[in-house]
């Protein structure tokens, strides 16, 4: 049976899957809202399937549009993968990646990464999720994302993990602050000021809990945040203290932010890229990938607190490191 759609029917539905608008999408792509309209319709009719729930309020996939947007979505990287395979063509290529990362690795990591790739590849639109480290690791697991950065997931069989560097966990506080003047502070001396933690969702608060088990009942803390970043800035705006990864950490020349290596124990944290090892990345997304491995550690990192790991081999490592 002949199915009768073509490409542009496809780029349509993936515009207004991605943007769950038939208005945003239509100016996406250049079309009119009517123009849009008929390309879906097009595409429904030869399927034979409803893709999109439509109200005067909201657009949303059914379940059977969901699962074609997956399709549909291969359908398109392997049309880039003809165009960026093609040297003379590869600046001029349309094309879409998605990468999710924890928030300190995209704060951390991202903004060199994607400036470098916007100017080797224009055309390329780039989404990034912030999100919690299990949610990252989800969206790659379910192809929501093309790849990820996270310090979880080197445990799981069908997930490759590449190390990128090694960090340690810091006491967050402001200049001002009794701890600031320290060299090194002590679990036990972070934990006699009033301090912020994530909360028990939170991949950080696991690791955390997980390698400090062997000391004293701590006090609760006076205030509990979903993502790091948010912790700190409560942190600067002077609620108390906090324990952070140092790349979630601003850089030296903060006005009113510092941080104090956390000694007995000291904790680190492994933080690679993450990919499904039963689905190859699309050309568009591997650039990005190889990008984001060649990057060098950004010059905010400290030496004594950040280390770049030789990964020669040992790429599969665990995400918890207490010495």
């Amino acid at each position: 049976m002949a199915i009768n759609f073509d490409l542009n029917d496809l780029q349509a539905f993936r515009a207004v899957a991605q943007l769950a608008s038939f208005r945003r999408a239509a100016e996406s792509i250049h079309l009119s809202q009517p123009a849009l309209s008929r390309r879906i319709d097009k595409l429904e009719d030869a399927l034979g399937v409803k893709l999109f729930e439509r109200s005067t309020r909201r657009v949303a996939l059914t379940n059977v549009g969901r699962a074609f947007a997956r399709d549909a979505e291969r359908i398109l990287d392997d049309l880039d993968n003809a165009l960026l395979g093609i040297r003379d063509v590869a600046s001029s290529s349309l094309g879409h990646v998605t990468i999710a990362c924890v928030p300190s690795a995209a704060y951390y990591f991202m903004p060199q990464v994607i400036s470098r790739y916007h100017r080797a590849f224009p055309r390329i639109r780039v989404s990034v999720l912030d999100a919690s480290a299990n949610e990252v690791l989800a969206a790659v697991v379910n192809g929501d994302a093309d790849f990820g950065l996270n310090f979880i997931g080197s445990q799981e069989p069908n997930i490759e993990f590449k190390l990128l560097l090694q960090e340690r966990y810091v006491a967050a506080c402001r200049r001002d602050h009794p701890l600031a003047g320290k060299k090194r502070v002590t679990w036990r001396e972070l934990y006699e000021y009033d301090y912020i933690t994530v909360g028990k969702a939170s991949g950080n608060r696991l690791l955390l809990d997980q390698a400090l088990t062997g000391l004293p009942q701590r006090p609760p803390s006076i205030c509990e945040t979903q993502h790091v970043t948010t912790m700190i800035g409560l942190v600067e705006a002077g609620l108390g203290v906090a324990a952070v990864p140092t790349m979630a950490m601003p850089g030296s020349g903060h006005p009113l932010l510092t941080s104090v290596p956390l000694v007995d124990p000291v904790v680190t944290r492994r933080m690679g890229m993450i990919r499904s090892k039963a689905r190859p990345l699309s050309p568009a997304a591997a650039q990005l990938y190889r990008f984001v491995a060649e990057m060098k550690v950004g010059a905010r990192r400290r030496a004594a607190d950040v280390e770049t790991p030789d990964i020669d081999g040992g790429e599969n490592v665990d995400s918890v490191d207490a010495s």
